[in-house]
């Protein structure tokens, strides 16, 4: 795990295979998104390093429902009463009322090709097989700028599935894209703004780029991926580079 303060209180963490974000405020944190399950000490040894315990959290916000976001979910919110918001397309998923992820049959069909099985034993080793159901999670209590830590903003980009969001902090010039728009996949070679790579991806791929469409206008130069590592220059610049 490495953090880096990429502007006045954002944190930026990388995981062995996934990025959060930490915003602060005063005494308070929103987290964003919570690695997988086998990252929680990881979650909580990033909060500790920039002076804090978790119990600073005062809510998690999910990007989207994967396992690889999901992995603090739960533990926080039994070990500290911590509430969880998604958008609300995204609740259902997060319920598991339906999966909308990565298939182990379709990854095992794709172990063949290059980087993908080291990266899945290495996963699967950090729980990437796990239950991560979380009866608890709810949509956002409130529309534009949320009243927490960093006064978040939720951006639609529902693509990658049905109510994936990014978040966008004015004060900062930041923008955190989850899966939207990544910087990077240990699976693939290429670096720079980027679609999740296809083995991921569901659906049309056109249908990732008109995702992006709500980013262009933000007022952001600062890129925090789930995937990959930081990107700086104008978000508009950023998704513009993106093709399929």
């Amino acid at each position: 795990m490495k953090y880096e303060e990429v502007a006045k209180d954002v944190f930026f963490v990388q995981g062995s295979a996934v990025n959060w974000v930490l915003l602060r405020d005063g005494s308070g944190l929103t987290l964003i998104d919570g690695g997988y399950p086998g990252d929680v000490d990881a979650v909580e040894a990033s909060i500790r390093a920039i002076g804090h315990q978790p119990q600073d959290v005062r809510a998690v916000l999910l990007t989207h429902a994967h396992v690889d976001h999901m992995g603090a979910v739960n533990p926080f919110h039994s070990r500290y009463g911590i509430p969880t918001y998604v958008d609300p397309a995204e609740v259902g998923h997060a319920h598991r009322e339906y999966l909308d992820q990565l298939a182990p049959v379709k990854l095992a069909a794709n172990l063949w090709r290059p980087r993908v099985l080291p990266w899945a034993v290495g996963i699967i080793r950090n729980g990437a097989l796990q239950d991560v159901k979380a009866p608890h999670v709810q949509a956002f209590p409130s529309e534009g700028a949320l009243d927490l830590p960093g006064q978040p903003v939720p951006v639609p980009t529902h693509g990658h599935t049905a109510g994936h969001t990014a978040y966008y902090v004015p004060s900062a010039g930041a923008v955190i894209t989850g899966d939207a728009l990544v910087t990077g996949h240990k699976i693939v070679s290429a670096v720079g703004p980027q679609l999740i790579p296809p083995l991921f991806q569901h659906g049309d791929p056109t249908d990732l780029l008109t995702a992006l469409k709500p980013l262009v206008d933000l007022d952001a130069d600062v890129l925090l991926p789930g995937h990959g590592g930081l990107h700086r220059g104008p978000i508009r610049e950023a998704v513009a580079a993106v093709h399929i």
